[in-house]
């Protein structure tokens, strides 16, 4: 369970994400079924988009399994 003083600090953070960097905040997922540190359907839209070949693509979230 994460205390008052961390979700204040949490709450900051986002703001500054959304705010001056343009993250996209995607809500509180703590409960959310499946949750992840890496989003691999968001992951791999934005790389995509961004040009990259999707055998690199698949390549990086493959690794990224191993390590996460």
């Amino acid at each position: 369970m994460v205390g008052t003083p961390e979700t204040t600090t949490q709450n900051r953070v986002v703001k500054l994400f959304q705010q001056q960097l343009q993250y996209r905040y995607l809500g509180n997922w703590q409960y959310r079924e499946n949750n992840s540190n890496i989003e691999e359907d968001i992951l791999k839209e934005y790389l995509t988009k961004r040009g990259y070949d999707l055998n690199l693509i698949n390549q990086a979230l493959y690794k990224f399994k191993q390590t996460a």
